[in-house]
C-alpha cells in the first residue's frame, strides 16, 4: 500500500432525508469519510432508490441506485456494480459487518489483495455470518468503544482496535452570546431502551425538559406523552443541525439515560456503542449526565466532565439535575472540562489518525 492509500468507505445508506437515513451510523460513516478525504483520496459508496454522485468538500460519493434488498431488508442492500466501485481502492472500510454486501466486499478484497476493515455501528441484516463467522474475513475490526469490542468478544485480539468517534468541534461549539437556560435536554432516538421515561419521571413540576429525536415506536411515544402530563416537557421531532446546536448551547444539561432493561421488562444488550449526542453536547460546553451503561462511562468522567448515575434510577437523575441548577459556577467548570475532553480525545481528525495508522499496519 502506498503512503497515500486510496480509501473507499461503504455504508448501506447515505446520511440525510434525501433518499437516505437520518441515523447515527449513517452520520458516523459520512463524517469519518468526509474528514478522511482531507488527508487521503477517499470515496463513499452507498445505496439508494436512485443513482447519483457528487462531492462533499473533498469527499467523492456515489449512491448505487435500485439495489437488491436482501430478504426485503431496507438496511441490507447489495448490487454487483459495487465491486467495480471498490476496484480502485487500496483500502475498503465497510460500515456494518453483518450485511451481505460487507461479506461479499471482504471476500473480493481478499481475493484481489486489498485491505478490508469493518466498523459495526449496531445494525445488520441477514448475512452469511448467520452460518459461519466472518470475523477473520476482514483485516481488522475498528470498534467505536472498548464496550463494543467486548460485546463482539474481540478483547485481546490484535486485529481488533478501538477508534472511538468524533465531533465537528466547529459546528458543535460554545457561543458566549448564548446564555444557558434552565431546560434539560435529551437528544436521540425515541425508543424504550433510551430511558426517556426515567428522565421524564425525574423531572419535577418546576423543571423543564426538551426531548429531541425521531420516534421509532409510536406506542412508546404515546406512553411518554402520558408520563409527561402536567409537566413542562416538549417533544421536537424535526430539528436541523442549526437548531440542534442552539438547543445544546442553551441547555442546562444534556442527559442520556439509557438502560439495559426497561420498566416493562424489555431488554437490550447493546443500548449504546458510543453515545454521540453526549459528545455533541460536551463540545458545546454543556454539562452532561449519563447512566453507567455500555460505553458511556468511557466518554464521561464522573464528577469532572459530567455525571454518571445508576440506570433505572430517576431519583439519581433528579438529584444531579438539581445540583447543576443550584451550582451554576460548578456547572460551568464541568462544561469547560467536557469540551476539553472532546478536543483531547473525540475529534474526527483523531479518529482519522487512528484509522490511517491501522490501515498501514500500525497500532493506533
Amino acid at each position: 500500500m502506498t503512503t497515500q492509500p486510496r480509501v473507499s468507505h461503504m455504508v448501506p445508506a447515505m446520511f440525510g432525508s434525501d433518499d437516505g437515513i437520518v441515523g447515527g451510523a449513517e452520520r458516523y460513516a459520512l463524517e469519518l469519510a468526509r474528514n478522511m478525504a482531507l488527508r487521503v483520496p477517499t470515496r463513499l459508496i452507498s445505496f439508494g432508490e436512485r443513482a447519483r454522485a457528487g462531492k462533499i468538500d473533498e469527499l467523492e460519493y456515489r449512491v448505487i441506485g435500485n439495489p437488491w434488498y436482501v430478504r426485503g431488508q431496507r438496511c441490507n442492500p447489495i448490487a454487483l456494480s459495487m465491486l467495480s466501485e471498490l476496484r480502485g481502492a487500496d483500502v475498503v472500510h465497510c460500515h456494518q459487518q453483518h450485511l451481505l454486501a460487507s461479506s461479499v466486499a471482504a471476500l473480493c478484497c481478499r481475493a484481489l489483495g486489498k485491505k478490508v476493515f469493518v466498523t459495526d455501528e449496531g445494525g445488520g441484516g441477514f448475512d452469511i455470518s448467520a452460518y459461519v463467522s466472518t470475523d477473520r474475513w476482514f483485516n481488522g475490526h475498528l470498534h467505536l468503544s472498548e464496550y463494543a469490542r467486548r460485546c463482539w468478544s474481540h478483547e485481546g485480539q490484535p486485529w481488533a482496535h478501538v477508534i472511538f468517534g468524533g465531533v465537528d468541534t466547529i459546528k458543535f461549539s460554545p457561543d458566549d452570546s448564548v446564555r444557558r437556560g434552565a431546560r434539560v435536554l435529551y437528544v436521540g432516538r425515541i425508543l424504550p431502551h433510551k430511558g426517556i421515561a426515567d428522565l421524564i419521571d425525574a423531572i419535577e413540576p418546576e423543571m423543564h425538559l426538551d426531548v429531541i429525536g425521531q420516534a421509532y415506536d409510536s406506542d412508546y411515544l404515546v406512553t411518554l406523552h402520558r408520563c409527561a402530563e402536567g409537566k413542562d416537557v416538549v417533544f421536537r421531532h424535526d430539528v436541523d443541525d442549526s437548531a440542534l446546536v442552539d438547543a445544546y448551547r442553551r441547555a442546562l444539561c444534556v442527559v442520556l439515560p439509557s438502560v439495559y432493561r426497561t420498566a416493562d421488562g424489555r431488554e437490550t444488550k447493546v443500548p449504546e456503542l458510543l453515545g454521540q449526542t453526549l459528545l455533541e453536547g460536551m463540545a458545546t460546553e454543556a454539562p452532561v449526565i449519563c447512566t453507567a451503561v455500555a460505553s458511556m462511562p468511557e466518554i464521561v468522567e464522573d464528577g469532572v466532565s459530567g455525571f454518571v448515575v445508576p440506570p433505572n434510577d430517576p431519583q439519581s437523575l433528579r438529584e444531579r439535575i438539581l445540583w447543576l441548577s443550584d451550582h451554576p459556577e460548578s456547572a460551568r467548570t464541568i462544561g469547560l472540562a467536557a469540551r476539553h475532553r472532546v478536543l483531547d480525545k473525540f475529534t474526527w481528525p483523531r479518529v482519522v489518525d487512528r484509522c490511517l495508522q491501522i490501515y498501514a499496519g500500525e497500532r493506533a
